[in-house]
């Protein structure tokens, strides 16, 4: 009989962290979330509770971390995502990306065990290049207000990448986009959420700048396809995951309103300091080794969404 495959995933209770747990339960892995709920969310994870596979630590991964037991994998997704939360927990967020980091890089060391990273296109900061390739070493402000989220994750990637030389260790690095889906928070600060919520409560819909900045949309499913196959490839430099597809925000907006039948308009506000223009991956190198390419159309995921942030407002 096959023994059953362990993994720890820290910010388990998070949008991203919470999927990762579903599908590799699904998988019937044993797994091990790691969350303070700083931002995560425990409902995300209610589902999983019943299930004898799934165990809950809650604990500040800035703490060093203790899992009793075999691990085959360690998912180092904890950390504030959207400008809001770390725009409001600056320390907090550099702290899980600089001694998170650390620490989860430490348990999978002392269990062997490959270490994952999710890392992120703000890495490339307001991009010179474009589309963003991995060989890009992007264009960050390191001391304005996005720089505690940017060189947090710029930082975690040099420390694995730098564990990985000096330990020999089984690392993998992904640079994730734009993604959404359900489970996302109502009030998480990105554009789909804060759309969808202004559009079903009847508010205008707040569009920065002239809303010609563009971002690139990938559904949850699809994100999670390509961790999973990451995980299983044999490669330890940073590779981007995301849709290629763009759209500006105003046309978001716009596609928003439409598919909600809302009433709402759309205002404009100040672009915040250091907001990306554009971005959008280049995937080459997902689709030739890994095999991935996103299937999920816009509208199709916008759909699901849609469904879950109705249903969330209905309990709200």
């Amino acid at each position: 009989m096959t023994l059953k495959k362990t993994c720890v995933v820290t910010g388990g209770g998070g949008f991203l962290g919470s999927h990762l747990c579903g599908r590799f339960l699904e998988r019937k892995w044993r797994v091990i979330a790691i969350d303070n709920f700083l931002t995560g969310n425990e409902k995300n994870i209610e589902p999983f509770k019943e299930n004898e596979a799934f165990e809950l630590i809650r604990h500040d991964v800035s703490k060093p971390i203790r899992v009793l037991g075999q691990v085959d994998y360690v998912f180092h997704f904890a950390s504030p995502a959207s400008p809001l939360d770390y725009l409001q927990f600056p320390i907090q967020t550099l702290k899980v990306g600089a001694l998170g980091t650390h620490n989860a890089l430490g348990l999978a060391k002392d269990k062997k065990a490959v270490f994952f990273l999710a890392s992120t296109s703000e890495v490339y900061g307001d991009p010179l290049v474009h589309p963003q390739t991995e060989s890009y070493w992007g264009n960050v402000n390191p001391v304005g207000p996005r720089g505690v989220y940017d060189e947090a994750k710029r930082f975690a990637e040099a420390l694995t990448m730098a564990y990985h030389r000096a330990h020999k260790m089984d690392t993998r690095i992904i640079r994730i986009f734009n993604t959404y889906g359900p489970r996302m928070r109502l009030h998480d600060g990105r554009a789909i959420p804060a759309f969808l919520s202004q559009a079903l409560t009847g508010k205008p819909l707040t569009v920065f700048g002239d809303g010609h900045q563009t971002r690139s949309l990938c559904y949850i499913s699809d994100m999670v396809d390509g961790i999973e196959k990451l995980l299983l490839f044999s490669m330890n430099e940073p590779v981007n995951i995301g849709n290629p597809n763009e759209i500006s925000m105003v046309d978001l907006a716009k596609k928003i309103i439409r598919m909600t039948g809302s009433s709402s308009h759309i205002v404009y506000k100040a672009l915040p300091e250091d907001d990306p223009k554009v971005r959008r991956p280049d995937i080459t190198k997902a689709k030739k080794y890994l095999s991935w390419i996103p299937k999920v159309a816009l509208e199709e995921g916008l759909d699901h969404t849609i469904k879950y942030f109705k249903e969330a407002l209905r309990k709200k």
